[in-house]
C-alpha cells in the first residue's frame, strides 16, 4: 500500500493505532524477542522509516502495548467477584490464586512483563521512559487498592509489598516456565529431570500466598519487650 502521510491529529492517532494493533497481532504468533521492526513495518504496509515517524523504536511500541495490557488485566480483575468472607489466610490464598491464574491466561502480558527491564526499557528516550513509568505507577496504585480491598489486614504498605513481589516473581517465572525445545526434550527423557520443570501458575500462586501470610503474620506479631534492669 502506498504511504500517505497522516496530516491531522486524528489521522496520526489512527496510524499509531494501526501499528499497535499489528504489533499486538504479531505477539500472539511469536515471543517478544522475535518481533522485529522490519517485520512490523511490512505487516503495517509502511516503510520502516515511516513507522519511526510514530514510534521512536521497536521498544517504544512494545512499552505502549505493555501499559495497555496491564490496564486491561487490572480492569478484568476489578470485574471479578468482590472479596469473599473467611480468615485472612483463606482470603489471601484466594487472592493469590486469582492473581496467578489471571496472569497465566494472558501470555502476551507475561511475555512483555518478562522482557520489560532487560529489553523494553532500553533504546528509548527519556520522554518515552517517563510516559511509561507514569502509566506503570498509575496501574500499580490501582492494583494496590484492589489487593487492599481483598486483604485490608495488609495495610497499604503490605499491599504494595505483595504487589511488588507477585509481579517480580511473574516476570522471572514466565521465561523459566517456557523452556527451549532441547530442555523440554531433556525433561521428557528423565523423570528426575521432569520435576525441575516450572509451573508458572503454581509458582506465582505459592509466592503470592506465602508472601501475604508472612506480611500479615509480621504485623500481628507483638514487639518483644525487654525488661529493664
Amino acid at each position: 500500500m502506498a504511504f500517505q502521510r497522516a496530516r491531522t491529529d486524528e489521522q496520526r492517532a489512527q496510524r499509531r493505532q494501526q501499528i499497535l494493533e499489528a504489533a499486538a497481532g504479531m505477539l500472539t504468533e511469536m515471543p517478544v524477542q522475535q518481533l522485529s521492526l522490519n517485520e512490523l513495518s511490512r505487516r503495517v504496509g509502511l516503510a520502516k522509516a515511516n513507522v519511526l515517524r510514530y514510534f521512536e523504536s521497536r521498544e517504544a511500541v512494545l512499552l505502549v502495548l505493555l501499559d495497555a495490557e496491564v490496564k486491561d488485566w487490572i480492569a478484568a480483575l476489578e470485574r471479578t467477584a468482590p472479596p469473599g468472607e473467611g480468615t485472612p489466610r483463606e482470603r489471601g490464598d484466594h487472592l493469590a490464586e486469582l492473581l496467578a491464574a489471571s496472569m497465566a491466561e494472558r501470555p502476551v502480558l507475561c511475555d512483555l512483563f518478562s522482557a520489560q527491564a532487560a529489553a523494553l526499557e532500553h533504546n528509548i528516550s527519556v520522554e518515552v521512559a517517563v510516559g511509561h513509568k507514569l502509566a506503570a505507577r498509575q496501574s500499580i496504585e490501582t492494583l494496590v487498592r484492589l489487593v487492599h480491598r481483598h486483604l485490608p489486614e495488609l495495610g497499604i504498605e503490605g499491599s504494595v509489598a505483595l504487589v511488588e513481589t507477585t509481579l517480580l516473581m511473574a516476570m522471572t517465572a514466565w521465561p523459566c516456565s517456557r523452556p527451549s525445545e532441547a530442555v523440554q526434550a531433556a525433561y521428557a527423557s528423565d523423570p528426575q529431570l521432569a520435576g525441575m520443570r516450572i509451573d508458572f501458575t503454581d509458582l506465582v500462586r505459592r509466592t503470592a500466598a506465602v508472601t501475604a501470610s508472612g506480611l500479615i503474620a509480621r504485623q500481628e506479631t507483638p514487639t518483644s519487650i525487654i525488661p529493664s534492669n
